[in-house]
């Protein structure tokens, strides 16, 4: 513990966000850095405490308390109020193969089982990885270290998401002969075209892919296994397979005029909006463009947050976001102590951009829509909603929203974006490589292992345990890689931890 007064002597600073007015011209990240000073006071606050919930992982009461990944938080926390750099990257390193996705994407729930936080403001430990990762990149500690010996295995890995990738670093430093294939034209899955730019600039992964191949990572884009390349022919040409090709099949939204045009999946209109601004500065017109138009979101989390922020930058006339559940309390709940993840509203940036440009908060809660209504050319033009509230169900017993009576209105909508979730693999790839899915569409595999029940294929990431968070992605892909490591040699030295 480098400064045992530090939590008494400085308080909790974050990074300096550009303000919404300047932000929304482009979709660049907004964030300005503390100094390496400050950054290293922040370290400072650090409590080292006897018991770190914070690098725990342990679910209690169906949530998780702390990092899935068992970031050794306390440790580089000292080593940055230290300025031992470089140890500090190590350390971080050690568990965690991408710090520079989730130093940005991440909703840290290692700050809110931080004991710190219990009494005071958490310490600012996502900050303290961005700053102990980009100081890597700058002196050089981040670059490229090929294995010096190869096993002579080969392993395909399908889907290049955290979850894929992770597998893939761990199996390449291991020795092992590593491909990646990816359907889309870029490398990434949900990192490069499902988190908008502005959460995750698309030149921090490509930095991160580059290095991956100089240490000996094949990756393979354009390629749609079990539609352009047979999963026979994979498991024919390598030792093992991976499948980590995320949770795919958005969840629709059944309601009469469901087909009028200008009805999008969230996961298509952010996906479009990225992929024209890296092939042409959005100058190519190819993405669904919100510019404007009276816009629609229906669900809040991240995805209908990210939908508010990108059609702002497009320039809409308005955003209303549609969501089923009642308004989260501002503070926690008695029922809800620390260090449980805190069940309290949340304003995003997305929001908050809203709340600068149209001077209200874009969200309606317990709204849900009961029909799309088109105009003459068959387009989305308004959308009728009900009011939804709590109801015990009499034959489960459960709560349930339900609509209220004579609640209908209507509000106007040139562009409705169903930002519902997902609700597992897609079959096709499941199908063709004859592997078991839960009632979920989850490829099945037994309590705790990565094996499917088709001999050396293997699942991970969101294919495996539904839609989730980057960092339980990463967690699946090192324990997968270990599996398949352990398969492959009859013993592992990878480490999960």
């Amino acid at each position: 513990m480098g400064k045992p007064t530090g939590f008494l002597e400085y308080s909790r600073q974050t990074s300096q966000e550009i303000d919404p007015k300047t932000r929304i011209q482009n979709f660049d990240e907004f964030h300005i850095p503390l100094s390496r000073e400050k950054q290293r006071q922040q370290g400072a606050r650090c409590m080292s405490c006897g018991v770190p919930f914070c690098q725990s992982g342990a679910v209690v009461a169906g949530m998780t308390i702390g990092c899935p990944l068992h970031n050794l938080v306390p440790e580089w926390n000292d080593l940055v109020y230290n300025g031992s750099w470089e140890q500090a990257y190590k350390r971080l390193k050690k568990t965690n193969n991408f710090p520079e996705f989730t130093a940005r994407v991440c909703p840290a729930l290692c700050e809110k089982a931080c004991t710190c936080g219990l009494n005071d403001d958490p310490v600012s430990v996502k900050e303290n990885e961005f700053a102990i990762i980009e100081h890597a990149y700058e002196e050089g500690y981040a670059k490229a270290k090929p294995p010096s010996v190869r096993t002579g295995k080969t392993v395909a890995i399908v889907g290049s998401g955290p979850a894929g990738l992770a597998a893939a670093d761990q199996l390449n430093k291991r020795g092992h002969s590593v491909t990646v294939f990816e359907r889309s034209d870029r490398v990434g899955g949900l990192l490069m075209y499902g988190i908008p730019n502005m959460k995750l600039e698309k030149r921090i992964i490509e930095r991160k892919v580059a290095i991956m191949e100089e240490e000996g990572v094949t990756f393979v884009t354009n390629t749609d296994v079990g539609k352009d390349v047979r999963a026979e022919d994979l498991m024919k040409n390598f030792d093992r397979v991976i499948l980590a090709c995320g949770s795919s099949n958005p969840r629709d939204i059944k309601a009469p005029g469901r087909e009028s045009g200008g009805i999008y999946f969230a996961v298509d209109f952010l996906t479009s909006t990225t992929k024209s601004l890296l092939d042409s500065g959005l100058k190519d017109g190819t993405y669904i463009s919100a510019k404007d138009k009276h816009v629609v979101i229906i669900g809040g989390g991240d995805t209908g947050n990210d939908c508010v922020g990108t059609a702002i930058r497009h320039g809409a006339k308005s955003v209303v976001q549609l969501e089923m559940m009642p308004k989260a309390p501002d503070e926690r709940a008695a029922d809800n102590p620390w260090p449980e993840w805190p069940k309290v509203c949340k304003t995003d940036y997305g929001q908050e951009e809203a709340i600068h440009l149209f001077g209200q908060d874009p969200r309606i809660y317990q709204t849900t829509v009961k029909e799309f209504i088109s105009d003459k050319k068959g387009n989305v033009c308004r959308i009728k909603t009900v009011k939804l509230e709590s109801r015990k169900d009499e034959k489960t017993g459960r709560f349930m929203m339900s609509e209220v009576e004579g609640s209908e209105s209507e509000i106007p909508a040139d562009l409705v974006l169903i930002a519902a979730g997902f609700l597992g693999s897609q079959d096709y790839v499941t199908k063709a490589f004859g592997v078991k899915v839960n009632e979920r569409t989850n490829v099945e595999t037994g309590e705790g292992d990565y094996k499917t029940n088709v001999s050396h294929v293997f699942a991970a990431g969101d294919m495996h345990r539904g839609q989730s968070l980057v960092v339980w992605a990463i967690r699946e892909g090192r324990e997968v890689a270990q599996s398949v490591d352990q398969d492959l040699m009859g013993f592992t030295n990878l480490s999960t931890q």
